[in-house]
């Protein structure tokens, strides 16, 4: 089990880092990423305690990525945050989507992915186009385990698949109670509507974004 959707104490999480992973590790995660909610007041606090955390903790039994959640900055913003959060050492970058369930600015989805980020947390009701453009710049879209969030997996699944988008699973988890264990999170990817194959194939798709940030 891959989850590179996490949060800790360094924004709205329950965790200091140390147990987040430990925590995660007990539920069969190999490797988890750390994306606090980050804008232009917080971005390189974040980053300075996460680069620092993960790089002491490597060689533990699970491997931690320091990364960021670009959350509710304008969409004018979020090119030039993806690159200074890639400066300062994230080696995982997500943009808050368009969720349903939170007021996130028209634009949103579409200025991450023209930003080449990682991954689109939870993007709401996602457009084909975007859908579209997210398969061309490579940037996956995410199946979310968060309540709320993952409200609009059907549609996120639908338009991935009718457009060649890649999909990921995350937990998004902010508590202990949130992280899940695979078979957990293969229900929620099915009840999005996810065939066996498809399944197989998001959690492919995390193992190579995981696999190209440790390099």
């Amino acid at each position: 089990m891959i989850d590179l959707h996490t949060h800790s104490i360094f924004s709205d999480g329950e965790l200091i880092p140390s147990e987040l992973a430990r925590r995660a590790n007990f539920a069969g995660v190999t490797t988890l990423a750390i994306t606090d909610h980050v804008d232009y007041s917080n971005y390189d606090t974040v980053l300075r305690g996460l680069v620092r955390f993960c790089a002491e903790y490597a060689g533990s039994p699970i491997i931690v990525l320091p990364g960021v959640e670009i959350t509710h900055a304008p969409p004018r913003q979020v090119g030039k945050l993806v690159k200074l959060c890639r400066d300062a050492g994230a080696k995982i970058v997500i943009v808050h989507g368009e969720t349903v369930v939170e007021p996130v600015e028209t634009g949103t989805n579409r200025a991450a992915i023209e930003a080449g980020v990682d991954i689109l947390a939870h993007p709401g009701f996602i457009t084909d186009d975007d859908a579209s453009l997210a398969a061309e710049k490579g940037v996956a879209l995410e199946i979310s385990g968060r309540g709320g969030h993952s409200f609009t997996n059907g549609h996120v699944a639908s338009v991935a698949r009718r457009r060649g988008a890649a999909l990921v699973f995350n937990t998004d988890s902010h508590a202990p109670r949130d992280l899940m264990e695979n078979a957990m999170a293969r229900i929620v990817a099915r009840g999005a509507g996810l065939s066996d194959d498809e399944v197989e194939a998001m959690f492919e798709n995390s193992r190579l974004i995981a696999e190209r940030a440790i390099r």
